[in-house]
């Protein structure tokens, strides 16, 4: 049991107001261990209690609340039925103490009464272990701001309370509050039960009103921490009137404010967070400026409030839907709450206050015993609960068996522990706490219904607070919309299939739909940014997922494959052919004039170039593309540049050596044909070098722009770029071969090689023109077969172009091919230019 200083402090304001001679409530009942009971007959909306005297409010003076005498009379009815019962307190009577607070009015006086000893005094202590007070524990209040002052008192004495329609989660607080519980699940719980219906109808744009009091403040930031994925259009607050009775011009002025901003919002859902006293102006505002067509979603505090229910064309202005508490039968209640109760409306003294009778509550109970009826027993099971956790925590203190319990002194603090671990079943449900100290009550989702006078609220879902879940028992909701259609609420309409969302403002909720281009698609776990598809796969603009491309290379069975197979095996076999007979005739005379030595460098290059025609059919890899951009390019170059040095070393002979004997000499000295083919060679293996660099021959997709489902697997992707610096130096080579055939043209017959190096040049300009005007209008197969084909044109122009006529003299002229020979046409040409 702990002790405090401050108790001192706040005991001797009460001791003040507790030393009247006030008589109190008349709701009690003689008993061996009593309860005492807050509850609201009457209602005051925000009249401060009563601090300033000591003279206990007539709470006659304001409106009668029939349901809080509904919960009065369970408790009674539980406290009955326990001490008629043989299993549960055996010879043991409970009695109560029961006190209307009218609401916020009246709450502080109960206190002291309760805490007080038979001698109506509280007396100042360093330790409350063994006071005894009135009563062994509280049932109530009713609101969260009134539970939370009363435990707030009577936590310091460890007095058990029991609220059982308080949803505060300040409550949850055990170390402020040790000895408090509840039968009612926290605002918490219906925060996410209001989540649930809001995500189940796919609102959100909603609009948000709250109490301007501790109750609409508190749940307003509860909610506001919950509603990451709603956007709220609108947020206002309602005043609380003073009055419950009259309305200032002031707060009316305020109220037909919010009530036209709700008018105007774009949200079709609103969300009031309030008790039900501040509601009636509001509504009936409502009403007036002809609201409709709204979907309105109530907290438990007013999902079931029959003053609200009952307001005048409160059916216009749209849809109520709910959060209640479960509904729950209890046998025999209904009769028993319109019984007449001995002593119950009896008065204790000539003054008239609210604690001593209450002579309208069992006349209006059993006017509105239908209502009632119909509403189920909710809050009421609540008390009746309340009551049996208290008689079954005392029979485990009092050691009770059947037979019979060991009567003794008890003190409140005694009874703490042995609450939190009550476990019993109570018609059908399990009755236990949990951590913080709240049962495990379930919600429901109501919808009020004005066409039904037998089912005002109906039951459209449950939700358990334990599996955090909403289960839909009915479809037929009553919309107030054409056709009976769910209302829609949405700050902006869902994007369709393949539309991305761009957010308006800092509101995820209002946006507009842009639709995913080509070649991306939209993800649902991202529905703002289109995702790019892999390279292997394509989709159309406003496409949900990509699809995989067909891939198109140049494939062995094709018939162009086919037919550049057989031309590069057809032209390695001549070339073959062609190097074994100049290699036996390599001695002779048209041997000789075709370049000697330097024909077998050629023929081999050509022999290697034509082995490399298959590298351009297949699936392309990095070797197959490294072969394309080096193998050929290089053996070309090796003829080209073999064929310029030829042509320029005959020119030299018959030109230049008479005109420039001393430059002629040098050359033939210092061989400078092979220096000028070693330093070609050279340049050309710099060019290949930086080429590879600048353009890695690596596969690429490349997809094409008409039919994105098809992707062109290249070699390269500059593929135009590279192949332009590749045959940089053979363009400027067939140049100089060009110019060497024009100015050779009259030379000796057997020497002039003109129209041969005119044939191979005109070959390879051809196809490289080809080539480039195939790449600058497509892409992708056709210009790897037109590349191929070109290979193999140039490959077989050098080769039957230059060495056919070769072959052709040896085989079919002989005679042509001997010294004796080539001297007379020397002679012939000499005579002719003298």
């Amino acid at each position: 049991m702990r002790s405090t200083g401050g108790i001192a402090v706040c005991v001797s304001v009460l001791l003040t107001m507790a030393g009247s001679q006030t008589q109190y409530s008349d709701f009690h009942l003689a008993g061996d261990y009593l309860l005492g009971g807050l509850f609201s007959l009457h209602t005051g909306n925000r009249s401060s209690p009563h601090l300033s005297h000591s003279r206990v409010p007539t709470c006659q003076a304001y409106k009668l609340k029939i349901a809080s005498y509904s919960y009065l009379r369970a408790m009674r009815f539980a406290v009955e039925q326990i001490n008629n019962s043989s299993t549960l307190l055996p010879g043991v009577s409970l009695g109560y103490e029961m006190v209307d607070v009218c609401y916020f009015t009246n709450f502080i006086h109960p206190i002291l009464y309760f805490l007080s000893n038979k001698h109506s005094v509280v007396q100042l202590h360093n330790n409350y272990t063994h006071y005894q007070p009135r009563v062994l524990a509280v049932i109530g209040p009713d609101s969260s701001q009134a539970v939370v002052i009363v435990a707030q008192v009577l936590s310091l004495f460890l007095m058990p309370q029991i609220s059982y329609s308080a949803t505060s989660n300040e409550l949850n607080d055990r170390e402020r509050f040790p000895s408090v519980f509840r039968t009612i699940s926290s605002m918490e719980q219906q925060i996410r039960a209001m989540l649930l219906l809001l995500q189940e109808f796919r609102w959100n744009w909603i609009n948000i009103l709250y109490s301007d009091d501790d109750y609409g403040r508190q749940n307003l930031k509860l909610l506001r921490a919950n509603t990451t994925k709603i956007c709220v259009a609108l947020q206002d607050v309602i005043p609380v009137p003073q009055s419950s009775q009259q309305l200032s011009l002031e707060l009316h002025g305020k109220i037909k404010s919010v009530v036209s901003n709700i008018i105007h919002s774009t949200a079709k859902v609103v969300i009031i967070l309030s008790l039900e006293l501040t509601l009636q102006f509001f509504f009936q505002e409502a009403v007036r400026q002809n609201v409709t067509d709204l979907v309105w979603i109530a907290t438990e505090a007013w999902a079931t409030e029959p003053t609200l229910y009952n307001i005048t064309d409160l059916w216009r202005v749209g849809t109520i839907l709910g959060v209640a508490v479960k509904e729950f039968s209890i046998p025999g209640f209904d009769d028993f709450r319109v019984s007449p109760a001995e002593g119950a409306n009896k008065q204790a003294s000539d003054q008239t206050t609210c604690n001593q009778a209450c002579d309208q509550c069992l006349r209006a109970a059993r006017d509105a015993d239908h209502s009632m009826r119909v509403q189920g027993e909710r809050i009421d099971f609540n008390v009746y609960s309340s009551v049996y956790i208290v008689a079954h925590a005392l029979h485990r203190l009092l050691g009770c068996n059947t037979t019979g319990c060991h009567k003794r002194m008890v003190y409140p603090w005694q009874l703490v522990p042995e609450m939190k671990r009550v476990n019993f079943s109570l018609l059908n449900k399990r009755i236990s706490f949990r951590e913080r100290g709240n049962t495990p009550n379930s919600f429901e989702i109501i919808q009020w219904n004005w066409d039904q006078p037998n089912n005002p609220f109906q039951k459209i879902a449950s939700y358990s607070t334990k599996n955090q879940t909403l289960l839909f028992t009915i479809q037929n909701i009553s919309w107030h919309t054409p056709n009976n259609t769910v209302p829609i609420s949405v700050c902006s309409q869902q994007c369709e299939y393949g539309q991305r969302r761009k957010p308006l403002n800092v509101r995820s909720c209002c946006f507009e739909c842009i639709d995913c281009e080509k070649g991306t698609f939209l993800n649902n776990n991202d529905l703002y940014n289109c995702q790019p598809c892999p390279a292997d796969q394509w989709s159309s603009a406003r496409s949900q997922k990509c699809y995989p491309r067909l891939v198109k290379y140049l494939e062995w069975q094709e018939g162009t494959a086919v037919v550049l197979l057989l031309f590069s095996v057809l032209g390695l076999v001549a070339t073959v052919v062609i190097s074994v007979i100049f290699a036996i005739h390599s001695h002779t005379p048209v041997v000789k004039s075709a370049g000697g030595r330097m024909c077998f460098l050629m023929l081999v290059s050509l022999i290697i170039g034509f082995i490399n025609v298959p590298m351009y059919i297949g699936i392309p890899t990095e070797f197959k593309c490294m072969c394309r951009q080096i193998v050929y390019s290089f053996c070309f170059t090796v003829c080209i540049s073999c064929i310029t040095v030829r042509s320029f070393q005959i020119i030299s002979i018959f030109k230049m050596a008479a005109r420039l004997p001393k430059a002629y000499s040098y050359w033939m000295k210092y061989n400078g044909q092979y220096i000028f083919i070693t330093v070609i060679l050279a340049l050309k293996v710099t060019i290949i070098v930086t080429n590879v660099i600048i353009h890695p021959p690596t596969p690429v997709l490349l997809v094409l722009e008409d039919n994105p489902s098809i992707a062109e697997l290249q070699c390269n992707k500059s593929y135009k770029l590279a192949l332009l610096m590749n045959n940089s130096l053979d363009t400027f080579l067939s140049i100089l071969c060009f110019y060497f055939s024009y100015i050779g043209k009259e030379l000796p017959k057997n020497y002039n090689e003109a129209k041969y190096i005119t044939l191979c040049m005109t070959c390879y300009a051809v196809s490289e023109i080809a080539i480039f005007l195939v790449m600058s209008v497509y892409r992708g197969v056709l210009v790897t077969i037109c590349d191929a084909l070109g290979v193999v044109i140039n490959l077989l122009g050098v080769s039957m172009g230059y060495f056919g006529p070769k072959c052709y003299l040896i085989f079919f002229h002989p005679e042509r091919n001997t010294a004796a020979y080539f001297q007379s046409v020397i002679q012939s040409y000499t005579m002719r230019q003298d």
